[in-house]
């Protein structure tokens, strides 16, 4: 008896009877148990109400940065997904044949391989079919969109960020992980491309899509309910709509489950397979549509879709290093911008050159750091990884993906450093420093300096995309050895101040300017068949300036020079409108003689190049004109003696002799 009352009334004697009898009496009185707590991530219940000012500030940034856009023009790719596609002007009734067409289709009116795996976006210009239905084709419709789902995108960011850092008491709000990720997120410049163009929808959808997916995963993973498990699959479906891009999900999702929850193998992969199967029937569907997975077997030679096409294996993964490379450059230091990558801003390079071999020793380094790191869930290894993932099926290595590069191809994979750069910040930076108050001013200086910056560069950087002279004009500044560049830098000239000048010497200063342009193109890309269509036009529009011929001949030489393999039947080659000017010059007796040497040495180059048919094309334009010429007769006997008709032949000698 003794010993019982020593018992403390704090550690009761534990018997089977008496937990029965305690468990019964507790029963009684308490309120009912709450559901089981499945994983370390806690929803916090009125997570908007609690927390409305980090909420206002994200969005309102996003807007007061892209605001501007919305008076925007149509620039780039714009016609073809929006402007001129025949299935958008439909509005809804065109919505079937988006559904159910290659993205290129409305635009072109016939399926175009293009580009390696062709095209097949169809979400976003759904929703541009729908936009017109409703308020008719304006682009300020497309940019108020934009700039709308980019801000809603920067709030998804941040909630499903405060899931995985979740607010510390021992800091200040706006110090928080989170927040300062996606703020970093929202200034970046290098979303410009994303969010002041409207084709970049199809961008903004896919990580709005990859992230709800992404928020309903954790949601199953914490709460355990089936639907959540549902709307993972359907978002992330809808996501693959959008862009093939949000494959990379596929990865991030499991990686994000391993490193910030307390999830078994077996519950991952449970959460993983409603992904899995929205890709399957993405896939199926796709294949359905363009008719293959990957490649239709043709090998793409334009080089503005396929910019490796005759490079050397190490041309082309030495070049593919450096434009890597240059992501991370653009990242930390955005500066400069420009929305042309191809041939040749972008060199061919070699790994005895530093930048590429450097860049390839980083990504070693970084690939190192990140298998290291993720045994520890270590912060900085899921940024690396999250980055590397989501940057994989755009980085020109699984396959090609029409350009070196592009700052859009880097818009979701900028949160894995914007991750970095706030865990930095928020957390390491004051640990490093045995800071133990609540703001510390080195990180809040750190962080105002890319804050900033950022912001400063996204402000300057939007006015670009207000037309395609304005475009263009920004574009050529910083990709002068663009061959595309240049082009589309004499395009603009030619379409807005030739055309639309009244004045004969202000029409005469553009169009020189155009030429300028269009020249530097050719000399970078000597058969750049846009260029050299965009060249015969220059001429001829310079013929009717100056009347000229000789100077318009020598044009039409020189482009024919570069390139002769033309078809009639393409209306899009320079050959037609060369040979449709020619046939106007031809009635023209003052050109008559220049006319007659012309087609004789074009027949003569064609000749050698044994281009048969083309020189016996030219030659016979001259012959309409003078059916006894004997340079053109004997050129063109030469033409059929190497074509193997000598009858031919001698019918050409036989009229020389005719007129002796």
């Amino acid at each position: 008896m003794a010993t019982k009352k020593n018992i403390p009334a704090s550690a009761p004697k534990r018997n089977a009877t008496s937990d029965n009898v305690a468990s019964k009496n507790t029963a009684k009185i308490s309120t009912p148990t709450p559901p089981p707590v499945l994983s370390n991530i806690v929803f916090e219940k009125q997570f908007w109400k609690n927390n409305w000012l980090p909420a206002a500030i994200l969005f309102g940034l996003a807007v007061a940065l892209y605001a501007y856009s919305i008076g925007f023009e149509y620039v780039l790719d714009d016609q073809i997904v929006v402007q001129n596609n025949q299935f958008v002007k439909k509005g809804f009734g065109g919505i079937g044949d988006i559904l159910f067409t290659d993205s290129f289709q409305g635009y072109f009116g016939e399926k175009k391989d293009l580009v390696v795996g062709a095209r097949y976006r169809p979400l976003s210009i759904i929703m541009f079919a729908v936009e017109t239905q409703i308020f008719g084709l304006s682009p300020w419709v497309g940019h108020f969109m934009n700039i709308l789902l980019y801000g809603l995108t920067a709030l998804l960011l941040f909630r499903v960020l405060s899931l995985i850092f979740p607010k510390s008491g021992e800091k200040m709000w706006f110090m928080g992980v989170a927040f300062v990720a996606s703020l970093l997120f929202v200034a970046h410049p290098v979303h410009s491309e994303v969010v002041a163009n409207i084709k970049g929808r199809d961008e903004i959808l896919t990580l709005l899509g990859a992230l709800l997916t992404l928020y309903y995963t954790l949601r199953y993973v914490a709460q355990g309910s089936l639907k959540w498990l549902v709307a993972s699959g359907v978002t992330f479906f809808l996501a693959l709509l959008a862009k093939e891009n949000a494959l990379t999900f596929l990865a991030v999702v499991p990686l994000t489950l391993y490193v910030f929850t307390n999830s078994g193998g077996r519950k991952i992969v449970r959460s993983t397979l409603p992904l899995l199967v929205a890709t399957v029937l993405y896939l199926l569907l796709r294949r359905s549509v363009i008719g293959y997975f990957l490649s239709n077997g043709k090998e793409i030679t334009d080089i503005m879709n396929n910019p490796f096409y005759g490079l050397t294996f190490e041309q082309k993964f030495a070049t593919i290093f450096f434009t890597l490379g240059d992501y991370l450059r653009l990242l930390v230091f955005p500066h400069p911008l420009t929305h042309d990558y191809y041939a040749y801003h972008v060199p061919i390079m070699y790994w005895k050159d530093w930048a590429a071999s450097l860049s390839l020793v980083i990504y070693l380094l970084l690939g190192a750091f990140a298998l290291w790191g993720l045994r520890r869930k270590n912060v900085f290894a899921y940024g690396i990884l999250f980055y590397l993932a989501t940057l994989s099926i755009v980085s020109n290595i699984p396959f090609t993906v029409g350009t070196f590069m592009n700052e859009r191809f880097i818009y979701v994979s900028s949160i894995g450093f914007c991750i970095i750069l706030a865990y930095f910040f928020c957390d390491l930076l004051p640990k490093l420093m045995g800071s133990q108050q609540r703001v510390n001013p080195a990180s809040v200086v750190l962080l105002s300096v890319f804050l900033l910056g950022f912001s400063y560069k996204t402000w300057v950087r939007v006015p670009a995309w207000k037309d395609t002279v304005s475009l263009n004009s920004s574009a050529i500044q910083v990709s002068k050895n663009s061959a595309r560049a240049n082009l589309f830098m004499a395009t603009a000239l030619f379409d807005n101040d030739y055309k639309k000048a009244i004045d004969p010497a202000l029409q005469k200063e553009a169009i020189q300017k155009a030429r300028d342009y269009v020249k530097r193109s050719i000399e970078i890309l000597p058969n750049y068949g846009s260029a050299l269509h965009m060249y015969s036009g220059i001429l001829a529009e310079e013929y009717k300036l100056d009347n000229d011929s000789e100077k318009l001949l020598q044009g039409f030489e020189m482009l024919l020079s570069k390139r002769p393999l033309l078809t009639v039947t393409d209306k899009k080659t320079n050959g037609v409108f060369i040979d449709q000017y020619l046939e106007y010059m031809n009635g023209k007796p003052e050109t008559a003689i220049r006319l007659l040497a012309f087609y004789d040495k074009i027949g003569k180059m064609l000749l050698a190049k044994k281009d048969y048919t083309n020189a016996l094309r030219y030659l016979n334009y001259g012959l309409k004109m003078s059916p006894a010429m004997p340079n053109l007769n004997q050129t063109a006997a030469a033409v059929y003696t190497a074509m193997g008709n000598p009858s031919k032949a001698q019918e050409c000698m036989s009229r020389i002799g005719a007129v002796k």
